[in-house]
């Protein structure tokens, strides 16, 4: 069953039995009466409560009912309520102008009619209880288009990051069809070279130098064929919640200088030299296998900008962490990129304009990274090289 929403009425007279009275005579389901037998009361009252109507009696001691109503009017919380005088006075007098001149809404004399009384008295009920209506319809029309204006908002949100899901997607599928097709078209131009030699029975295309150069050269295609699918995989995982990070007792000092080691042909052909600062072992407890890739990608990325010049790789044990830097001497980053190259799909520089991968792996270094509660970060200036410098808790929880 709904809950009846009172209306508040105030009856302000004197004499206490006339109070009674009128409370008496005027209570109903719908409505709460408050009495008060003087001026000052009746403004403690005014001050506490929220009034359909105050029925205020003319000729009361120290404050009477004109001089009340001068104080209600003159205050913002009681300024709107509507008044009305009640007399026993002589009719002959000015009270009633007095009372309209007052700001009453109306004017009665006693004795009291009382069903008129009522009559009146339901019609402000009404009124207030319409416009009480009007104001909750008008807060609720309010709420309604806000809560449309942010639904929208949000649907706007929305519908600009699915744009940007759609354009990240529709570069990705370019990108990844471009440089997968890459290695693929070499892969069978050397296939088709191979079976025509075979078909024209040319031996001397199989000799043991060639054989050579040709497995090394097919070794190279699969595995930037083995790289770009890992790169695809780790991203799917990395966004899925499911990156494998397995963290175990792990010394960089000796990771890195095994990395190094097993990389010294391509650091050759590159004209690179790896030059390492490592003054002491640097244990913690890492995902030896994630922290290689981060490694990997990282010196791959030195060769490939910084072709002909050194790469210094420091490793140094802090007291809760272990930093790694690499810095090449390569064309260095702009500023402006120096934050981008951390996002999916990016590429700079002639990566951007030739092709060079799916721009993701600096993006899955640095999921790592923040995997294991560490920190990456690049510093460089154009013409000067790149400095990458990654940092790892020793004893972090990985996520």
């Amino acid at each position: 069953m709904q809950e009846i929403t009172k209306v508040n009425l105030l009856i302000v007279d004197d004499l206490p039995a006339n109070l009674q009275a009128l409370e008496a005579a005027l209570r109903r389901d719908d409505t709460a009466i408050y009495t008060a037998s003087s001026g000052e009361a009746a403004l403690g009252l005014l001050l506490q409560h929220e009034f359909a109507l105050a029925i205020i009696d003319v000729q009361m001691p120290e404050m009477n009912g004109f001089e009340l109503a001068e104080f209600m009017r003159c205050t913002e919380a009681t300024k709107a309520i509507p008044i009305l005088f009640v007399s026993a006075g002589d009719e002959h007098l000015d009270y009633a102008f007095r009372g309209y001149e007052s700001g009453g809404v109306d004017f009665m004399h006693k004795p009291l009619d009382i069903f008129v009384m009522k009559s009146k008295i339901n019609i402000f009920v009404e009124l207030y209880q319409q416009r009480q209506t009007l104001h909750d319809q008008v807060l609720a029309l309010e709420n309604s288009q806000r809560r449309q204006t942010e639904m929208l908002q949000q649907l706007e949100r929305t519908q600009s990051e699915l744009n940007k899901a759609i354009q990240i997607r529709d570069n990705f599928m370019s990108i990844v069809s471009h440089e997968l097709r890459s290695p693929l078209n070499t892969l069978k131009l050397d296939i088709y070279l191979r079976k025509m030699f075979v078909e024209k029975g040319n031996v001397d295309a199989f000799s043991l130098p060639k054989m050579e150069r040709m497995l090394e050269a097919d070794d190279r295609q699969i595995n930037r064929l083995v790289r770009l699918i890992d790169d695809m995989l780790d991203v799917s995982r990395i966004h899925t919640g499911h990156l494998s990070v397995r963290p175990q007792r792990v010394d960089l000092k000796a990771l890195v200088e095994g990395v190094v080691e097993r990389f010294l042909s391509q650091l050759s052909l590159a004209g690179c030299e790896a030059r390492l600062a490592i003054a002491e072992p640097a244990v913690g407890y890492w995902d030896e296998f994630r922290i290689e890739q981060v490694l990997i990608n990282l010196l791959t990325n030195a060769m490939r900008y910084g072709k002909g010049a050194p790469i210094d790789i420091a490793v140094e044990c802090l007291k809760q962490s272990a930093r790694l830097s690499l810095r090449d001497y390569g064309p260095g980053i702009d500023i402006e990129d120096q934050q981008r190259i951390f996002h999916q799909f990016e590429r700079i520089g002639k990566d951007r304009a030739r092709g060079g991968g799916l721009g993701l792996g600096l993006y899955i270094c640095e999921q790592i990274v923040r995997a294991h509660g560490g920190t990456i970060a690049v510093t460089s200036q154009l013409g000067a090289g790149a400095t990458f410098v990654v940092e790892l808790p020793l004893n972090s929880t990985a996520e």
